[in-house]
């Protein structure tokens, strides 16, 4: 039956319902008993009234009462019969007491609080005073429901919003979303609040409302999604919203996702506000959240959501990309093997590089500023232009930082396409210690990389992330590597000796824990699909057991005379205006890169002040300025002859 077609039926069955009523209040006024009457109902179709009966188990009275207290807001003529029997032109609204006279099968139970009538706000007693005279309204949004109109209750606009349907999903996604579905149906017939219940865990909540919407779909549901900070907190007011939304998903058969990604596992009231909420709900749910909860009294399945192999990400940019994907010649399996974007993100990019002559050419750097989006707001993004012409390190220190990038390059296709991932998480990721006096080139190799792979440059400051607080750390790494694995950023962690000091003999849990911390980084390092780089200044304070499980471990030297030299060299652009300058006399600075630069630039601002070139004599200044913030001696012997 069409739309249209059970909106014309529906209307049909409520009015035949208001002609039973209207025939009982007749009867009532010319004082005959009321007898039910003879059914004639289609068992084919479910009309909006029966639906309202089966779903709120209402007993034959309690449905008659309910089409009583409906009728008098549909027709004129009913609420004048009501206010006849009642003896009051003004009393157009039923009370129990006429209900109990005037239709068949009547019972004292049905106005009970706890009884399906009141409990679900089906009707609501008007004003006060004796209950069997207190008038009866139906609820507004119930009224709406059985003329065929479904619509969210208003109370819950505020607090509510449809999911978006979505069917770009991966095939794990969709798997997954078809497990969802399933839980639900399966147990539809029983309502079983324990089998309704799923935790939907994932590192992406858009992924996660996605999946959400395709197992509605798949269910026959139209989804929603709160946000669980906006639970109440009083038991009261949670179990009566909990009621109003468990009547409007029995009404118009709905889902609920509660995104808790807001709400830490620490904030003792939120969580057993949401605990209060989810325990009172019998009707599909999805607690959206990053990893499983524990949630007392609260039985829920639990659904994975696995990041998106390359092969799954490729389909889904074909699908979005549609008939233009054949202009991408070879991009699409550069960005699939690269990027871990949701469909919604996929859609993004296809749009802003949707006007370019040459999208393809685009399509890598659209997918990096998007796989930002999170990342950006935990970590400082350095901006990579330096190049290999750039460092001036030994030769096989550079040949080192070479296998890295090839490491990074070609991960996918030795991990995923030639089966190593197969074996397991662990490894998967490419570590590196990069250690060495300030100054060395550190930081300058990681950019190198970093402009080598196109790919972002983060800088964590490790002491920022350490936290006093037991399981603060793991958290604050946790989100950090999340939000990291959607573009395969290069990570940076400066000054690991914070954490990574030799492993501490366990005399208390505080050094206990400190070990665990320890462990987790370096776990998470080595599942990380990206590079992930650790310095220090001090490899010797590193426990060789942490070493061990390091991948790449890189000493960058103090640089020799000859280095130094070149570094110089290297160091001056060809634009600046320079005048007697000697790389052999400033090589005998014993000093190490990062300090020549300084050097460097702090001469060439002296000559912009004094409109000359840049001479050894401003680098002389330069170079005792930079010694004295090192506090360091210029000797003599290292500026003899410079001026």
């Amino acid at each position: 039956m069409s739309g249209q077609d059970w909106l014309d039926a529906n209307q049909r069955h409520l009015a035949g319902a208001m002609a039973e009523v209207r025939g009982w209040l007749e009867a009532k006024l010319r004082g005959e008993v009321a007898s039910p009457a003879e059914s004639s109902r289609d068992d084919t179709t479910t009309f909006a009234l029966e639906h309202v009966a089966t779903m709120f188990g209402l007993s034959s009275f309690e449905r008659r009462l309910l089409m009583l207290c409906a009728a008098i807001e549909l027709d004129s003529g009913i609420a004048s019969l009501c206010a006849s029997l009642q003896g009051d032109p003004s009393r157009v609204q039923p009370t129990f007491s006429l209900a109990l006279a005037v239709l068949p099968d009547a019972h004292w139970s049905a106005t009970t609080p706890v009884a399906p009538l009141r409990r679900w706000r089906l009707i609501e007693l008007a004003g006060s005073g004796p209950l069997t005279t207190a008038p009866l309204r139906i609820d507004e949004r119930v009224l709406h429901f059985l003329t065929g109109i479904d619509h969210v209750d208003e109370r819950l606009m505020s607090l509510v919003e449809p999911l978006p349907v979505d069917a770009a999903l991966s095939e794990s996604q969709r798997a997954a979303a078809d497990r969802i579905a399933t839980i639900w149906t399966s147990s539809a017939e029983s309502r079983a609040a324990p089998s309704r219940c799923v935790q939907l865990c994932g590192a992406d909540d858009a992924v996660r409302r996605a999946v959400a919407a395709a197992a509605c779909a798949k269910a026959g549901l139209s989804g929603f999604a709160a946000g669980a900070l906006a639970l109440p907190q009083t038991i009261a007011d949670s179990d009566a919203l909990a009621r109003l939304w468990q009547r409007d998903a029995w009404l118009g058969g709905a889902a609920l996702l509660l995104d808790c990604d807001g709400i830490d596992t620490a904030d003792r009231a939120r969580v057993e506000a949401l605990r209060q909420f989810v325990v009172r709900i019998d009707a599909p749910l999805i607690v959206s959240t990053r990893e499983p909860r524990e949630l007392a009294g609260v039985t829920s399945a639990i659904v994975e959501l696995s990041r998106s192999q390359p092969a799954e990400q490729r389909q889904l940019w074909l699908e979005t990309l549609g008939e233009t994907a054949q202009r991408f010649d070879g991009q699409i399996d550069r960005v699939a093997t690269q990027f871990q974007l949701s469909p919604a993100a996929m859609r993004g990019v296809a749009a802003s590089i949707a006007g370019l002559d040459d999208p393809g050419a685009h399509l890598w750097e659209g997918c990096r500023v998007a796989s930002r989006r999170r990342l950006d707001e935990l970590a400082q993004r350095i901006v990579a232009s330096a190049e290999w012409s750039d460092l001036v390190v030994p030769a096989p220190l550079l040949a080192t930082l070479r296998d890295i990038a090839t490491s990074v390059r070609y991960r996918s296709r030795v991990y995923d396409d030639w089966g190593f991932s197969a074996r397991g998480a662990r490894g998967l990721g490419v570590t590196a210690l990069f250690s060495g006096a300030s100054g060395t080139g550190k930081t300058l190799a990681a950019e190198v990389l970093a402009n080598e792979l196109q790919l972002d440059l983060y800088r964590i400051d490790l002491s920022g992330v350490v936290s006093k607080y037991i399981g603060d750390t793991e958290k604050n790494l946790r989100v950090l590597f999340d939000a990291a694995e959607d573009g395969g950023a290069i990570l940076l962690f400066d000054e690991a000796d914070a954490l990574f000091g030799k492993r501490s003999e366990v005399r208390d849990s505080h050094d206990r824990y400190a070990n665990i911390e320890v462990s987790y980084l370096l776990q998470r390092m080595e599942a990380y699909r990206g590079l992930a780089i650790l310095t220090t200044n001090f490899r010797d304070a590193i426990d060789q057991a942490f070493l061990r499980r390091l991948r790449y471990a890189v000493n960058f030297p103090f640089p020799a005379a000859a280095d130094r030299a070149e570094i110089w060299r290297r160091t001056f652009p060809a634009t600046l205006p320079t005048e007697g300058i000697d790389v052999d006399k400033l090589a005998h600075l014993s000093i190490a890169g990062g300090n020549i630069r300084n050097i460097a630039v702090n001469a060439a601002f002296g000559a912009a002040r004094d409109a000359t070139p840049v001479t050894m004599r401003l680098l002389r200044e330069a170079a005792r300025a930079e010694y004295a913030k090192l506090e360091k001696t210029l000797a003599g012997s290292e500026v003899d002859g410079w001026v």
